[in-house]
């Protein structure tokens, strides 16, 4: 069998023998995810989300990508409608490709006396084409977007995430443990205030796709999370009896033991995302899809990261706070300090029991088995066992 400390980094990573010590380091993770939920968390207070037409409600006017004198740009449609309201629209924007290409007009609520100067000047000056390749007033479309049902979908999207915490929850408490439940959930939280504070720092538009996006990635976050807590079951299993690890050393074998797992499933599982993202912004413009590819792109990234270096690290903290876990890893230290002492090599987890740590039961049974060996034969006495002569 190859030695695991022969072998290069890559092969003991992908092998599941890398030894990268991730618990140790947790104050570093639980500083650096710190930094970043304050960031995040000032950003929404103070910048808020840039809400969609969908939330605040305003006008929308539609009209072809392709005029008479040929292809319609967003930043022509924003010179007409500035010249006309007066400001800027919202969002402009180009959805669609080929000869279904068309541009989105975005604003704040327009009165019938501002969109009929608005749709004039735009036929005018930009003469889009309509269906029998002529330029047509009616290719040009409004209307107006009410922000109720953007609301509706948010309050559903917030029933349907409580109502997910409570069963993902409970099912970790009775799965695994509560300790395992609580620090899941600690990961999870991570994911939705991130992905969230990341929409609102860099001003993405929040779209009613945005928000259901946001619910399809809570599964994602929690199933590098499971994996990594079904191996630490299984390293800490009989543990407390046991002087081989402590309980921090059994989670970051188990980390350790997933860690190229849990990669390689992140990035399979990103590489249609960014597909989606691709052909969402650049064949069909940015729309649905790719509001929605967006929110699941950032949250996946923010799932693996937090699973890996911050559930796990909340779990072994957890636990440590069980006197039990602490008098276990006391034990260990203490085998390993007599080893050390007494001149011996202690290269790591041992597979002694706690009767090891006291060397008395040791001790004892080498008694025993010295003091019943049999005793040398006098000279000349006959043997009495069994001989290695053949029967005729």
């Amino acid at each position: 069998m190859t030695n695991p400390e022969s072998m290069s980094g890559w092969t003991r990573l992908t092998t599941g023998t890398a030894n990268v010590d991730i618990i140790g380091r947790r104050k570093t993770w639980y500083i650096g995810f710190g930094v970043l939920i304050a960031i995040c968390l000032l950003s929404l207070v103070f910048r808020g989300f840039n809400l969609g037409i969908d939330f605040t409600g305003g006008s929308q006017i539609q009209m072809p990508a392709t005029g008479a004198n040929g292809a319609i740009s967003t930043q022509q449609v924003d010179r007409v409608y500035e010249s006309v309201i007066g400001s800027a629209p919202e969002v402009t924007q180009s959805v669609g490709s080929g000869d279904a290409a068309s541009i989105v007009l975005q604003s704040e609520p327009l009165t019938s006396e501002q969109l009929v100067p608005l749709r004039e000047a735009l036929f005018t000056q930009l003469q889009p084409l309509g269906a029998d390749g002529t330029p047509s007033a009616a290719s040009i479309s409004d209307s107006q977007v009410s922000g109720t049902w953007g609301g509706e979908v948010t309050t559903q999207a917030l029933i349907a995430l409580a109502v997910f915490i409570v069963l993902v929850t409970l099912f970790l408490a009775f799965y695994f443990e509560r300790a395992m439940a609580a620090a899941a959930l600690v990961a999870l939280i991570n994911d939705i205030v991130v992905t969230a504070g990341v929409y609102s720092i860099i001003g993405l538009e929040v779209t009613p796709a945005t928000v259901i996006g946001l619910l399809t990635i809570l599964g994602f976050s929690l199933y590098d999370t499971v994996v990594v807590f079904d191996k630490v079951r299984e390293n800490s299993r009989g543990l407390l009896k046991l002087t081989r690890r402590t309980y921090a050393e059994a989670a970051n074998l188990a980390l350790n033991q997933t860690l190229m797992r849990s990669m390689n499933t992140s990035l399979i599982a990103i590489l249609p995302v960014l597909g989606l993202l691709v052909i969402g912004v650049g064949l069909l413009g940015v729309g649905t899809l790719a509001d929605l590819a967006l929110v699941q792109l950032v949250g996946m990234i923010s799932g693996v990261v937090s699973s890996l270096l911050l559930a796990t690290p909340v779990l072994v903290d957890i636990k440590l706070r069980d006197k039990r876990v602490r008098d276990q890893a006391a034990r260990v230290e203490a085998r390993r300090a007599r080893a050390a002492g007494r001149g011996g090599t202690d290269s790591g987890p041992d597979t002694g029991t706690d009767s090891d740590v006291d060397g008395g039961p040791a001790t004892d049974t080498l008694a025993a088995v010295s003091s019943s060996a049999p005793a040398a034969p006098r000279p000349g006495a006959r043997p009495t066992g069994k001989t290695g002569r053949r029967r005729g």
